[in-house]
């Protein structure tokens, strides 16, 4: 399957995956079922390739696609250089255990930094 579904038609689940990665990249990290960080983990990972990459085009691109101007520059001023020296694999998944409510797989998504 190449992309999640994620129970939902085409229009909320962009507006779900906008608001995941931004709110992943203001934050460093969040806390998510684990099929929506499935879904979330390779949009974050382009977003920061685009900030490595740093020109205008690519900044214009991270800002159609994020929800916050500060998130965008957070990115390309903070998250993009200290990416600088790794060749992807920016992000990492850490399962956390079933929720209470309804057994959902719940996972911590986070960037990496070392």
């Amino acid at each position: 399957m190449p992309y999640q579904k994620l129970s939902r038609k085409s229009g909320p689940r962009r507006a779900l995956l906008r608001g995941l990665v931004t709110s992943f990249l203001k934050s460093g990290r969040i806390e998510t079922t684990a099929a929506k960080a499935r879904a979330c983990r390779p949009l974050a990972e382009k977003m920061i390739t685009l900030a490595k990459k740093g020109d205008l085009h690519a900044r214009r691109q991270a800002v159609a696609y994020l929800l916050d101007e500060n998130v965008v520059t957070t990115l390309f001023e903070k998250i993009g250089p200290q990416m600088e020296g790794r060749e992807g694999g920016y992000t990492r998944v850490i399962q956390k255990g079933p929720r209470r409510g309804d057994s959902a797989m719940m996972v911590i998504l986070e960037l990496v930094t070392e």
